[in-house]
């Protein structure tokens, strides 16, 4: 496998998370609005990146009141800051072998706050689709202090801790269509 381009697939992947809920239940959500593109070289895995684009207005954690709350001020704040992006900054590990693990460090920027996080990845396989195209597959997971971004917003419990945990645990999971490479004749 040489050096591709990867479009990811929207409609086949999930950008996903998971918080604390009063300290003893746990809350999932999603991303449904979100875009980006994979570089992958198996041969110099340092020369592989990613860029992602999220709509932060796109989370849904499927309660409407919650999923406004999380739109406001308190949290993401989504009229000032619309999205969200990850941009790496070096991929470690061997990514051209279906199973293979790796890292990918990159900023991630949300809230209008950029920090280093580091992504633990797989790359699931690649195949071809029906229609023609090549695909592949990663998974991806961290967990990040939402506090870090500025998203501090809490309640204290009377029995003790807070409403909203700190830790975020993220889970990707991304289908990607190859870019095929249009040879123009020469005249």
């Amino acid at each position: 496998m040489n050096a591709s381009t990867w479009t990811i697939d929207g409609t086949h992947s999930q950008v996903e998370f998971a918080v604390k809920h009063m300290m003893f239940t746990t809350v999932r959500g999603r991303f449904a609005d979100f875009e980006g593109v994979v570089e992958m070289d198996p041969d110099t895995p340092e020369r592989s990146s990613v860029e992602v684009e999220i709509g932060a207005r796109s989370i849904d954690t499927q309660v409407d009141a919650r999923d406004q709350h999380l739109r406001s001020a308190d949290f993401f704040d989504v009229e000032k800051y619309p999205t969200i992006t990850f941009r790496s900054k070096r991929v470690e590990g061997d990514v051209g072998k279906p199973g293979s693990t790796f890292t990918v460090v990159g900023d991630l920027t949300l809230h209008g706050v950029t920090r280093e996080v580091v992504l633990n990845a797989t790359f699931d396989g690649t195949g071809p689709d029906p229609w023609g195209n090549s695909r592949a597959g990663f998974s991806a997971e961290t967990t990040l202090d939402r506090r870090d971004f500025g998203l501090t917003w809490n309640q204290g419990l009377e029995a003790g801790g807070v409403l909203v945990g700190h830790d975020v645990k993220i889970r990707l999971v991304v289908q990607a269509v190859k870019e095929q490479l249009v040879e123009v004749a020469a005249d």
